[in-house]
C-alpha cells in the first residue's frame, strides 16, 4: 500500500480509493485492500491528517450489510450511485432508516453506528471520516447488543 502523490490516469475507486488529507491533497491508495495490516498501513501513512484525513470510495454490492460501523473522527456521506440502498442508523436501539435512490445521499454523523443493505446489485460512494473507525458483526441485536435495531434479515 501506498499513498500516489501525482496520478496522471483515470482512478477506480472500487479499487483504489482516494484519501483526501490536509492541504486540500487527494492521493490515491495504491494497493488498497480490507485487510488488517494493509488497514494498519493506511492509517499509518495518513495519520499526520488526524480527524481531517477523508477516504472515498465505491462500493458495489447486492444484499444485506453483514456489519456495523461508526467512525467517531468525523461524518460519512454516503451517496447511492445506482440501484436503492437502505442505510440504517442505530439511534439508541431504536432504528432510523433513510432509503437512497440514484443521486441521493445521507450524513451519518460522527460516532453513530450505521450499516447498508443494498436492494438488488447497487453501488454507493462514502466520503469517509476513517480515523478511529469500529465495526461489529451484524446479528438481530443492534451494534451496542441492545434488541430492536436492524438484524441480518430486515432491511
Amino acid at each position: 500500500m501506498r499513498l500516489v502523490n501525482h496520478e496522471p490516469h483515470a482512478i477506480d475507486l472500487r479499487t483504489t480509493p482516494v484519501h483526501l488529507g490536509l492541504g486540500s491533497r487527494a492521493k490515491p491508495v495504491e494497493g488498497f485492500a480490507w485487510d488488517p495490516e494493509v488497514l494498519q498501513a493506511y492509517s499509518a501513512a495518513v495519520a499526520g491528517d488526524g480527524a481531517e484525513g477523508r477516504m472515498v470510495a465505491i462500493f458495489d454490492g447486492d444484499g444485506f450489510g453483514d456489519h456495523w460501523e461508526r467512525h467517531p473522527a468525523g461524518d460519512e456521506l454516503v451517496v447511492c450511485l445506482s440501484g436503492s440502498v437502505t442505510v440504517t442508523r442505530d439511534g439508541g436501539g431504536v432504528p432510523d432508516r433513510v432509503v437512497l435512490g440514484p443521486g441521493e445521499a445521507t450524513v451519518n454523523p460522527a460516532g453513530t453506528w450505521h450499516a447498508v443493505d443494498m436492494a438488488g446489485p447497487a453501488s454507493i460512494l462514502t466520503i469517509t471520516a476513517g480515523l478511529g473507525t469500529d465495526h461489529r458483526p451484524r446479528t438481530a441485536a443492534g451494534p451496542t447488543g441492545q434488541a430492536g435495531t436492524s438484524g441480518q434479515g430486515t432491511p
